[in-house]
């Protein structure tokens, strides 16, 4: 251990230092010198195993006062004692009663009057040496008590030191009754640093005072010195410009004495004696400069003085520095020692319990080695008899090599046999076949020869026929429809004679006669619209009109309200369906129109004709009556109707379509303005069909407001596309529709089934319409479940006769890749040339690599909702990487921490050359990205229909897809043996999890990289699946019919 003594003495100024007599008791010829402080008391840093002993210093000679002005001295405060002869050491000081009393009100720690010697033993770290400290002496003026701190010996300590330094030594050295003794000393001396430490920490704080008071000093000097600088600059220039001076006047003298010896004039004279006395001036004004050379002297001698009390300032700052690092110097040691004693009591404790430990070890070894060498004993007998064991296997694997043998010729032999039996069996099989067949073959040839004469015949009769049919046809070329025309045509006719009802200028029994005509195609009333072109109005009106003497009624005439429609105002998969239900039906010679709200986020350039009637359609809300703006348009040739309402709140002009807060009250104000159309437009459909809670509130509006107004032909049909969404909201929101919410929030009605009070919009639709469906087999019966009905599944039971699956289909025409604007290279299923074109086209559009052109590249479009299993298609990324493929995702979240997550992942692949995700719906890409992709995978939770496995499949791109609600329904695995190979397409999994994606992803990628010919059969088996509408249409048309049907057989019942 090393222990470092520092002694520092600050005050605001020294009061003197003075050297006393050398005394004979000092040890080694040492030094003592008796300092004396006013303003702080001595104090000295103390290991707790030091002795005390004087200390001797040698003196500090005071500085010489010079001339220094009082303005650069000490501050009086210290109290300089003067002396007598600058020259003589400096006498004894003694501070008087006023000293005193600033050094009492100072000290703060110590008791009154403390005279305290000191001796301190200084520990080096490998040798042990003795330094005497300062002997610090402080006499007052008050009750006097002396506190002496008691001596400590070393050795004791030092010793127990160097056993904690060497890292631990053996204990068995040293007695039990030292190491004891030794404990207790350590505590005694921790007690006594911990005493240091407390008044070492307040003299600390005295030190700080005295720091800042010092280098308060230290400026005021060195302001001080940078003046007396500026003087001497001065002075020397005076100097300077004297010595000039002088030089001239040596010079004038020279002169004068040349000019007198030569004897000049008295004119010169007199101009000399002139210069003599300016000349004495000079020598008077040269006595001023040598008293300034004197002063200038002075100033230099202070300044140089100055300069020694500033480095013995410095010297003073130093060590104030040093005796901080010695404080946390002794800190350190003290827990050093704390922890070298807790150390040494563990060892002890460790080593008694060691001792007794070993002992037991012993014993127990001994038993261990006689146990081993039993087990020797054992071992040896074992492997004697595992290698006779050995022995008796081969020899029985010999002998079985031989039986095998025996028993493969034997039923050689046996096999000959048969075949041999089979042989003879067989000829006598062919030669009976024969025979028949000779049979056979004369009755064949008289059968001909009769069906010969029938066919001549028939010819005949065909003839006839042909002749007959020509005939009729040329009657009815006049009567057929006309399909020269484009349906835009018939739509804009449509809404030009509804526009006439509304207006006035034609009546309801005309308009629905005109309809019809329309509805067939007539080609009269194409001629009328054609010859009309130039005339007005009124003319147009009047030619019409003679159309109507004798028509014959339509088919079906269906009016869809819903809240979307592609591609105008589309969110997801309900506006694919209404334009494509639209389509397949207007195609199917039905009349078809659409009531959609007018967004102010709609595509308005897709629609075509876009015109308001002049006219105002007023309906009930809130209880006031609210004016709303028609207009009509045709998108994708079917005739559409917008309604704009005027309300103060603006429902419809919010930038989106959903997710407003009050989407219960915008469409329910949209479902009556609707019906409120239809009434005042004298329509009369067969259908009215709604779709999802948005515009389910139609069905009892219908029945209960509306049938009794007159407007009570068309049967109701509602589609529910998904039940996950049911518009569930307080009962008392109902009524500001008109609707009575005492008779509807009610069990059998509206009430919803989870919260009796609150009403559910698609509960109602279910009770009131006369047809309820969703959009796929399996998804109808999932919902009759109660995970899948989310809580109308005792509803949609109670209701199962009217309710079904039909399966949604797709618009073909939009997504045709041999027709399709937005790839590069447009193909089809008899030339795939193009698909790898489009392929390599999009890698390079994303920055994806094209090395491997037969790398497989996975696509995924969809929503990222949990519906969609998130979870799964982020696993499907990685897990495609680490097959070798590369995977490409086109799709948002509305879900804020699910777009954030997908977000990291698209910032962690930005630059990567198999990963690109591009979250956002672009309408292009996608086209681009199905025709790109080999597989596509749609890992969903659930799913009610799912368009974009039968997207994928028309484009070529292989589905994985989880088997639920829709996608059972159109994927099929080729691994099924169930199903008729025909209708295998894809990859199907069960279970929702990882394991299930992996197992299906890992089949797909085998298949494309082992097996290229089957793969690319099954890529043109799934182009040439037919996933249109027509087939969805048909289904849709034959529930309308029958509903129509039982219709108006109960009213002419009645």
């Amino acid at each position: 251990m090393a222990a470092k003594l520092s002694t520092c003495f600050f005050s605001h100024g020294f009061i003197g230092l003075n050297n006393s007599n050398y005394k004979n008791n000092v040890d080694n010829c040492k030094k003592n010198v008796n300092l004396r402080l006013l303003l702080l008391p001595s104090r000295s840093l103390l290991p707790a195993s030091c002795k005390m002993r004087q200390r001797n210093l040698s003196s500090h000679p005071k500085r010489k006062q010079g001339k220094k002005p009082p303005s650069e001295r000490i501050p009086t405060s210290a109290k300089l004692q003067p002396n007598s002869d600058e020259e003589t050491e400096p006498e004894n000081s003694v501070p008087n009663s006023v000293d005193m009393e600033h050094i009492v009100n100072n000290e703060t720690t110590v008791k009154d009057d403390v005279d305290t010697r000191v001796d301190v033993e200084h520990i080096d770290e490998q040798n042990l040496g003795t330094l005497s400290a300062s002997a610090i002496e402080t006499n007052r003026n008050v009750e006097h008590d002396e506190q002496i701190m008691d001596n400590l010996t070393l050795p004791a300590v030092t010793k127990a030191l160097s056993i904690n330094r060497d890292g631990g030594l053996q204990l068995s050295g040293v007695q039990l009754e030292d190491l004891i003794g030794m404990i207790k000393n350590a505590e005694r001396n921790i007690l006594l640093l911990n005493q240091a430490r407390v008044h070492a920490l307040e003299d600390l704080h005295k030190i700080l005072s005295e720091k800042e008071t010092l280098q308060g000093e230290i400026n005021i000097l060195e302001m001080r010195l940078a003046e007396a600088d500026a003087q001497i600059k001065v002075a020397s220039q005076e100097k300077i410009h004297v010595e000039l001076l002088e030089d001239q006047l040596e010079k004038l003298r020279n002169e004068l004495i040349n000019r007198g010896g030569s004897g000049k004039s008295e004119l010169e004279l007199d101009d000399n004696q002139n210069k003599i006395s300016n000349e004495e001036a000079l020598l008077a004004r040269d006595g001023h400069v040598h008293s300034l050379s004197k002063e200038v002297d002075s100033l230099k001698t202070e300044n140089l003085a100055l300069k020694n009390d500033i480095q013995a300032l410095k010297s003073m700052l130093s060590n104030v520095k040093n005796t901080d690092e010695r404080m946390v110097t002794l800190e350190n040691e003290r827990s050093f020692l704390e922890s070298s004693l807790k150390e040494l009591e563990s060892k002890l404790s460790v080593s008694q319990q060691d001792s007794s430990y070993i002992s037991t070890l012993k014993v127990e070894c001994k038993d261990l080695w006689a146990k081993v060498e039993n087990l020797q004993l054992l071992l040896d007998k074992a492997n004697k008899q595992a290698d006779q064991a050995i022995l008796v296997l081969q020899q029985n694997q010999d002998l079985r090599k031989k039986v095998d043998k025996l028993e493969e010729s034997l039923e050689e032999a046996t096999v000959f046999k048969v075949s041999s039996e089979k042989m003879q069996q067989y000829n006598e099989l062919m030669q009976q076949k024969m025979k028949l067949l000779e049979e056979c073959l004369q009755k064949s040839d008289q059968e001909i020869h009769s069906y010969v004469q029938l066919y001549q015949e028939s010819v005949n009769e065909f003839q006839e026929t042909l002749n007959s049919l020509k005939e009729e046809s040329k009657k009815r070329a006049s009567d057929e429809p006309v399909d020269d025309m484009p349906w835009e045509f018939w739509s804009r006719l449509l809404l030009t004679i509804d526009g006439w009802v509304l207006e006035k200028k034609i009546s309801n029994s005309d308009a629905k006669l005109l309809r019809e005509l329309v509805w067939k195609r007539d080609r009269h009333i194409r001629d009328a619209y054609m010859a009309c072109k130039e005339k007005n109005e009124r003319e147009v009106v009047s030619t019409f009109l003679q159309l109507t003497s004798s028509q014959s009624s339509p088919r079906l005439y269906v009016v869809h309200i819903a809240a979307e429609m592609a591609p105008v105002a589309k969110v997801g998969g309900l506006g694919d369906v209404v334009a494509g239900l639209g389509k397949a039906l207007q195609k199917k010679g039905h009349l078809v129109e659409i009531v959609l709200p007018k967004y102010d986020c709609m595509q308005y350039d897709r629609i075509c004709d876009l015109r308001a009637l002049d006219v105002m359609v007023e309906s009930y809300f809130d209880g006031k009556l609210f004016q709303n703006k028609v207009w009509v348009g045709t998108v994708e040739g079917l005739p559409v109707y917008f309604i704009e309402p005027h309300h103060p709140n603006k429902f419809f002009w919010r930038g989106q379509y959903y997710g407003e807060h009050d989407d219960f009250k915008r469409f329910s104000f949209f479902s009556r303005a609707a019906l409120e159309l239809l009434l005042q437009a004298g329509k009369k459909p067969d259908i009215i069909h709604c779709h999802d809670w948005q515009t389910a509130f139609v069905a009892p509006l219908y029945w209960d407001l509306y049938v009794p107004k007159g407007l009570n032909s068309a049967r109701i049909c509602f589609t529910c596309h998904n039940f996950e969404y049911q518009g569930a909201t307080s009962a008392s929101e109902l009524a500001s529709c008109g609707l009575d919410v005492y008779q509807l929030n009610r069990p059998d009605r509206m009430q919803d089934n989870l919260a009796h009070d609150r009403v559910n919009p698609v509960k109602g639709a279910i009770v009131f319409s006369n047809i309820v469906t969703t959009v796929s087999p399996t998804y109808a019966q999932e919902v009759r479940t109660a995970e899948g009905g989310r809580g109308l599944h005792s509803t949609i039971n109670f209701h199962s006769k009217k309710f079904m699956g039909i399966l949604n289909g797709i618009d073909t025409d939009a997504w045709n890749p041999a027709t399709d604007i937005f790839l590069k290279v447009q193909y089809s299923a008899n030339d795939l040339q193009g698909k790898a074109e489009n392929k390599a086209a999009m890698r390079r559009h994303l920055g994806l690599s094209s090395v491997d052109d037969h790398q497989p590249l996975v696509g995924c479009i969809t929503r990222l909702v949990p519906q969609k299993g998130v979870h799964l298609i982020r696993h499907a990324i990685y897990r495609t990487l680490e097959m070798g493929g590369q995977f490409v995702l086109l799709g948002s979240s509305p879900v804020a921490h699910i777009q954030r997550e997908f977000e990291a992942i698209a910032n962690q692949f930005q630059n990567h050359e198999h990963i690109r995700l591009i979250l956002k719906y672009d309408e292009s890409l996608s086209h681009y990205i199905y025709a790109a992709s080999d597989m596509f995978i749609i890992p969903s939770i659930f799913e009610p229909c799912g368009l974009t496995q039968m997207i994928a499949m028309r484009y070529g791109a292989v589905p994985i897809a989880r088997k639920t609600g829709g996608l059972n329904d159109s994927v099929f695995d080729v691994d099924d043996d169930t199903i008729p190979l025909q209708f295998r397409n894809g990859f199907t999994f069960i279970t929702p999890d990882e394991q299930g994606v992996n197992g299906a992803l890992e089949r797909a990628f085998n298949l494309y990289k082992n097996n290229k010919e089957s793969w690319q059969q099954l890529v043109r088996n799934d182009m040439n699946i037919d996933f249109s509408w027509d087939s969805s249409a048909s289904q849709y048309e034959e529930l309308y019919a029958k509903s129509v049907a039982r219709a108006r057989a109960a009213a002419s019942r009645t």
